[in-house]
């Protein structure tokens, strides 16, 4: 059973929502969960129930690592050439079907089209950018220091690669995996999360449509993942898994890989600190905060997630940025005039609220928002708060929220130990006119990824990823993406 290209249509208005929700996705075949169960998929505007999807057993898993491996022989001989090609279709068809990939996010996520629409956008360029990746994959070749003998290295698929996604980003953190397994030669089983899982069964149907081969991708859904994902990696042929989302997941998940030496790429949580010094251009720095804390209603990794503001701009800062957030409207993700869309669940806004509510019982001052709205859905508005003290529980976790807490500081001396002050280090962003003082004080903030006067720092062309405790090894970038889907292999060669 294959999704009708219809329902690819630029006219489609996805009214039959159970096309996209009809198995899981092993072995280029569509079928039901072993024991016929489900997982309930819920719009979250409304709460409403609007899809349900395969809820995967075990032996599901063990199919789906079958199915990869019965692959995997054909795909890694498969000519370079003929990878990319496929990959390049692939980020085509998702081009060509936009606009609907963008509605079908926004109606189980909930984020607002506009930042669905970019998601697509985003996903589809790790397509394109390791299609032509995957034809300059090249080795290495030298003389031995002793001239005894050349030194060859050839770099090679790494094998069965299980790749697990978080809800926040259905398309663009399969993609930004997918593409680069694919790309080297690998075959893959995608497990989405459970909350947003339609987005990754329409993309299966796409590359299926684009040409990748029966059982090079996998996709299935549980409700069980700790247990699948453990069978999974105690399968001898899985060499590789790749996982984004909360660090205390990510460790769990590294111990069970250990036990069986399984190489590991982690994306865990952030804290991100947005530092705007006083000589920054005052509305560049106000757009770009609106850029790195409301992108997807800020339930992103690289979410601004403290605000430090030099005393001298403090004030004007605080009451731009209110404003601007003040003005947002909020609604349902697919209303094309919604700029803040609802949470993902019900207990996401409940972890919210009680972020700000210790911030306020500990000295902060609501300048907007604050309070949950008596509504359908699983709303937070749009929130700034002042004077948040160090010892405030969103200065150590993730919102994962629309909330920007500012708190004020005097040097950079002061701003860079507060900066540094967490276990995390995923992203941070700096507003200076001053491109010395910029680039020094980046040099010294513990982070993967510095946005330097800008808001948003993704890019396919750049290495995504952490330090400390918010992940290992990097995604996209020149090489880097591609390489953690490879093991080099050293030839001794006398001539």
């Amino acid at each position: 059973m294959n999704i009708s290209p219809e329902l690819f249509d630029q006219d489609s208005d996805l009214s039959d929502y159970t096309a996209f929700s009809h198995g899981l996705y092993i072995g280029g075949k569509w079928r039901p969960s072993s024991d016929g169960r489900v997982i309930e998929v819920a719009d979250p505007s409304t709460g409403a129930v609007i899809a349900a999807v395969p809820d995967a057993t075990l032996a599901d898993a063990a199919t789906a690592v079958e199915a990869a491996a019965g692959a995997a022989t054909s795909w890694r001989e498969t000519p370079p050439r003929r990878r990319s090609e496929i990959l390049r279709r692939c980020f085509e068809l998702m081009t060509e079907r936009a606009e609907t990939l963008a509605v079908l996010i926004s109606l189980e996520n909930g984020k607002a089209l506009r930042d669905a629409r970019g998601e697509v956008a985003y996903a589809a360029e790790f397509f394109r950018w390791n299609a032509e990746e995957a034809v300059r994959i090249t080795g290495e070749f030298g003389l031995a220091p002793s001239g005894a003998n050349r030194i060859v290295v050839d770099y090679q698929p790494i094998g069965i690669c299980v790749l697990i996604t978080p809800w926040n980003f259905p398309a663009a953190m399969a993609t930004r995996k997918i593409a680069p397994a694919l790309a080297a030669g690998c075959t893959v089983i995608l497990k989405p999360a459970s909350e947003t899982p339609l987005t990754a069964y329409a993309l299966a149907a796409l590359y299926e449509e684009a040409g990748v081969p029966p059982g090079v991708i996998n996709v299935v859904t549980t409700s069980n993942p700790g247990p699948v994902t453990a069978a999974m990696l105690a399968d001898a042929r899985v060499r590789k898994l790749s996982f984004t989302g909360s660090t205390g997941v990510g460790r769990v998940l590294l111990a069970e890989a250990a036990k069986h030496v399984i190489s590991c790429s982690m994306e865990l949580g952030g804290n991100a600190p947005f530092i705007v010094f006083d000589d920054a251009d005052l509305d560049a720095a106000l757009d770009g905060a609106m850029i790195a804390k409301m992108r997807n209603a800020g339930e992103a990794c690289t979410a601004a997630n403290r605000f430090y503001v030099q005393a001298g701009i403090h004030d004007a800062f605080a009451d731009g940025l209110r404003k601007r957030m003040a003005a947002l409207k909020m609604g349902a993700g697919t209303d094309s005039e919604t700029e803040c869309g609802p949470m993902i669940t019900r207990k996401a806004v409940g972890k919210i609220d009680r972020l700000v509510q210790d911030a306020v019982a500990r000295g902060a001052t609501i300048l907007c928002g604050g309070e949950v709205p008596v509504e359908k859905g699983y709303f937070y508005p749009p929130t700034v708060l002042t004077d948040v003290p160090p010892d405030a529980a969103m200065a150590h976790e993730e919102i994962f929220g629309p909330v920007a807490p500012i708190s004020r500081f005097e040097d950079e001396a002061e701003v860079i130990a507060r900066a540094n002050d967490t276990e995390y280090g995923l992203a941070a962003y700096i507003y200076t006119r001053d491109l010395a003082k910029g680039m020094r004080v980046a040099s010294k903030i513990e982070s993967g990824m510095i946005a330097l006067n800008r808001g948003l720092m993704s890019d396919p062309a750049a290495p995504f990823g952490g330090v400390k405790q918010s992940g290992l090894g990097r995604e996209g970038g020149q090489k880097h993406g591609i390489t953690e889907f490879m093991e080099a292999k050293y030839i001794a060669v006398t001539i």
